[in-house]
């Protein structure tokens, strides 16, 4: 009997090692501290930003950082472009569609990198120019090779306007007016904040 006793009570041991294991694990992976940690509050300040500033938002629709016209009636309108302290900028703004028809987005505006275009459609084609340093900074990517931008707009209906974020390696501190580019679009100079 004892050892029958000793073998429930050594499975019941294991078990509940398992067990502790597989809740420390999901904690672990449930969000504290992870990569979806993060997003939540990156998008979460982007949209306090945009709350917050709403009379600044309404001045920057009039006068935005720049404005790149892009070909049959696109334009993107860059709306902020934001230092952080984690060494990158993420450059705000909305594509819209001035036009009276429906735009089909050019699939130049992705880029041309293998590992980028085989995630579909972003804006991973954009780059900022430190013409002050020589250097050209593109589009952050992922572990897996996802450009760190908006995804996934295709076409833009007429008089839509589309939200977008593009994310880049940070010019050094000293470093404030770069030049945003994206094919098919026009460059457009914009000022660094933060």
């Amino acid at each position: 009997m004892s050892v029958r006793f000793t073998a429930k009570a050594h499975r019941g041991m294991v078990a509940l090692a398992v067990a502790a294991g597989l809740a420390v694990g999901a904690a672990g992976c449930g969000g504290g501290g992870g990569g979806d940690a993060k997003s939540p509050k990156a998008s979460a300040s982007a949209s306090k930003s945009s709350g917050s500033n709403a009379s600044a938002q309404e001045g920057q629709s009039q006068a935005p950082l720049a404005e790149l016209k892009g070909t049959d009636g696109l334009l993107l309108q860059v709306t902020s472009a934001q230092r952080d302290s984690g060494g990158f900028v993420t450059v705000n703004g909305a594509i819209k569609n001035d036009g009276a028809n429906s735009v089909v987005i050019p699939a130049q505006v992705s880029g041309d990198e293998t590992e980028i275009t085989k995630h579909g459609f972003s804006l991973g084609g954009a780059t900022l120019v430190d013409s002050k340093g020589k250097k050209r900074y593109y589009v952050l990517r992922d572990t897996d090779g996802r450009p760190l931008t908006s995804t996934g707009i295709t076409n833009v209906d007429a008089g839509q306007t589309i939200p977008v974020f593009m994310q880049f390696p940070a010019p050094p501190a000293d470093t404030t007016d770069v030049t945003l580019q994206l094919p098919t679009f026009s460059s457009g100079t914009i000022k660094i904040s933060g």
